[in-house]
């Protein structure tokens, strides 16, 4: 696989000589359109193409894409509630007594629990890093089938998903790092906020606002800047530092075109969400006067609520988990068929996939 995803391979894409021409009687004919052996033609790709793209690899390789976004939440559930349940264990005397009627505060006591906890929320947090790297991995190898118009079987996707999700993690790390240091310029601006409030003193807010309209914007090219990282890591095999680089390159000329398409597909997922929860919001029973009198009684106002309530708080669960699934998988999609196209664009990817779509390989 990576021969064929490997760096400039194949003629570049681009208008030349071709079937297209003037016939026999003199009328034009138009050149033949590209080929299609999947969800997206093998030619630069348009909004459009790409947006649906996106949505037909949901719909025709829905079981891979969802059943893997579904498996890794609920191991992530069990693992943490399995942490959380150790780390509980491992600080019960201190806990009772923290909690005991009547006793008095040591951090004797405190110490331990915060420490307990504190390792457990690091080690949950690791957890669901190497989930999500896992989840953007296996998006991008469904991806890879559904372009080539080959089927994801759900194994063959697990396995080589699992086999670069190390590279992908490493990629979160290493952007994660070159983050921290706006994140920190973050996180200083509203410490002193909280400390210029303290103190009754506004005198640096203004100056921190100009720092805050540098650091956001800086923080927002280097996601752009490196949102093809992912991609690069699971199809070239790419190391992580490789994959940075690569999607630096890729993006270089094209950062507001990738902007633009990326916010567009979060906008879409906002809108999605929207649809699915405000219909519900709606539908949540509210107790009236005409129902329970002036002054009714509140077990009999849950009673009388209950039947409702459970019915439209087990639907608001069901989409809630509906919308997380939709948003776990149309972000790595989207960007992923960017950098597909970019590549088109720019290495000629169309001609090789062509040929490996043809030769079954």
């Amino acid at each position: 696989m990576s021969d064929m995803w490997g760096q400039g391979q194949g003629p570049r894409y681009g208008p030349g000589p071709g079937p297209g021409g003037y016939g026999w009687g003199g009328g034009w004919t138009p050149p033949p359109p590209p080929p299609q052996p999947g969800v997206i033609p093998l030619a630069p790709l348009g909004v459009d193409r790409i947006l649906g793209g996106a949505f037909k690899t949901m719909r025709r390789h829905a079981k891979p894409l969802f059943g893997t976004v579904l498996l890794v939440y609920l191991v992530l559930g069990v693992l943490a509630v399995a942490a959380f349940f150790l780390g509980f264990l491992a600080v019960s005397d201190d806990v009772r007594q923290l909690v005991h009627d009547g006793s008095h505060f040591s951090w004797d006591r405190v110490r331990p629990v915060l420490v307990a906890f504190g390792v457990v929320w690091a080690v949950v947090m690791v957890l669901f890093m190497v989930g999500m790297a896992f989840i953007q991995s296996a998006c991008t190898v469904v991806l890879r089938e559904a372009v080539l118009g080959r089927p994801a079987r759900f194994g063959a996707v697990w396995r080589h998903a699992w086999s670069r999700t190390p590279s992908v993690l490493g990629v979160g790390l290493l952007m994660g790092l070159i983050a921290a240091v706006p994140a920190g310029l973050v996180a200083a601006y509203f410490v002193a906020i909280f400390a210029s409030l303290l103190g009754h003193s506004a005198a640096p807010i203004g100056l921190l606002f100009l720092l805050m309209l540098v650091v956001v914007p800086l923080a927002l090219w280097i996601y752009v800047l490196f949102a093809f990282a992912p991609a690069a890591a699971t199809l070239e095999e790419a190391g992580p530092v490789l994959a940075l680089r690569r999607s630096a390159r890729l993006v270089k000329g094209a950062w507001w075109r990738t902007f633009g398409i990326i916010l567009l597909a979060g906008v879409i997922v906002f809108g999605i969400s929207l649809a699915v929860r405000v219909p519900l919001q709606f539908a949540m029973p509210t107790p009236t006067p005409s129902q329970f009198g002036t002054s009714p009684d509140p077990a009999e106002v849950l009673r009388t609520m209950m039947p409702t309530l459970g019915l439209v708080m087990a639907l608001s669960m069901i989409a809630n988990l509906v919308v997380q699934l939709v948003s776990a998988v149309f972000g790595p999609l989207v960007t992923s068929l960017l950098y597909i196209d970019q590549r088109i664009r720019r290495e000629g990817l169309a001609h090789t996939l062509e040929l490996a779509a043809r030769n079954g390989s």
